[in-house]
Parts: C-alpha cells; sequence; structure tokens
C-alpha cells in the first residue's frame, strides 16, 4: 500500500511522526555545528549515570534529570491539548518536539550554560553531549505518549512523585531547576551545594 492509498487519517499521522523525527534530527544537526561532543569524553555510554555533580552527568543515555523530560512531556501533552486538541495527536506530538528541540539548543548555549553554572547547582556544567540531548528529547515524547494514554490523575501523582523523589535524592528537580534559572535563591542553592558529591 502506497502513502496515496492510506487512508487519509492514517496518512496524516504518519506525515505528522514524520516532521517530529525531522524536528528531532535537526536538533542533532544543530548541535553538532554548535561544536557539542557526540557522546561523553570519556569515550563509552552508560545507559545511566547515578553521579549529579559529576564530568558524566548530561552525557550518557538517562541521569537524575531524566525524570524532568518525561514531566516536559506531560506539561507539553496538557499545552497541545489545550491549543490543538481537535488536531490529531501526531501533529501535538511534532509540536511539543519542537518545543523541547528548541530549549535543548537554548540549554546548550554558552548564555544558559553559563547561567547553569552561576545561579543553579550545577557548578561544573558544561552543557550535553548530543546523544543525552536527543535522548531527553526521546524521553519527553515518551511522557507526552504515556500522558495521552493514561488518566489525568495519574499523569499528575507520576509528576508529583518524580518531583518529591528528585527533590529528595539529589536536591533538584524541574521545580527547583525553573525556580534557579528565574530567580535564584541564595539559601536554595546553599542546600543544594551541600549535596555530597559521590
Amino acid at each position: 500500500m502506497t502513502l496515496a492509498e492510506m487512508p487519509a487519517s492514517r496518512s496524516s499521522s504518519l506525515k505528522w511522526f514524520g516532521v517530529a523525527a525531522a524536528l528531532l534530527l535537526a536538533q542533532i544537526v544543530i548541535l553538532h555545528f554548535m561544536g557539542r561532543i557526540p557522546i561523553c569524553e570519556c569515550g563509552y555510554i552508560k545507559l545511566f549515570e547515578p553521579g549529579v555533580n559529576t564530568p558524566g552527568n548530561s552525557q550518557h543515555l538517562a541521569d537524575w534529570y531524566t525524570p524532568s523530560h518525561i514531566i516536559h512531556g506531560f506539561l507539553f501533552y496538557g499545552l497541545a491539548w489545550l491549543l490543538f486538541r481537535k488536531q490529531p495527536l501526531s501533529m501535538r506530538l511534532s509540536f511539543a518536539v519542537l518545543i523541547e528541540a528548541a530549549w535543548e539548543i537554548l540549554e546548550n548555549s554558552p548564555i544558559i550554560i553559563d547561567r547553569y553554572r552561576t545561579a543553579t547547582m550545577a557548578l561544573g556544567y558544561n552543557g550535553d553531549s548530543i546523544l543525552n540531548s536527543a535522548m531527553d528529547t526521546i524521553f519527553m515524547a515518551l511522557g507526552f505518549l504515556f500522558a495521552a494514554r493514561v488518566p489525568l490523575w495519574l499523569t499528575i501523582t507520576i509528576a508529583i512523585v518524580f518531583e518529591l523523589f528528585t527533590g529528595w535524592l539529589i536536591r533538584d528537580n524541574l521545580t527547583l531547576n525553573v525556580l534557579m534559572l528565574v530567580s535564584p535563591i541564595d539559601a536554595v542553592k546553599e542546600w543544594q551545594n551541600a549535596l555530597p558529591t559521590p
């Protein structure tokens, strides 16, 4: 069956999924031309990096900030539903990937890297590897698709659990990250920086 022979709704969905994939590819290419390293400078890839203020943070497939990107997916699903509820899910996913990809590019720009270093607990942050950044977008997409499939109460419950758990474990989470980027609080920064380094 060719694309032209498919039902219109399925053909439209495939096109929008193609747009989402193209946006992810564009993110990777832009990060490459920005000079981001493909993988960790250590030369290997880990499934999960357990250290927070370590050279491996934000360099591997997943880390303690992965739950924040899953929550991005929850939030972007809600935003896309509000703005485009009559559009196909695949179109709304493309919208979410566009936002996440734009953030990943901005996050790895010198101005945001410097902001992280001065305003948050990420004292030695040098930006993400391309692999980690791409995985952040993929985890966001998984969060988006999860939110599309389950009841709202479950999505909210999981987001709260993620925030409380990472806040307790690493003294950072999506809420604190946004707060410290926008309006740093010295007492919070001191509390975060008291976290023992593994």
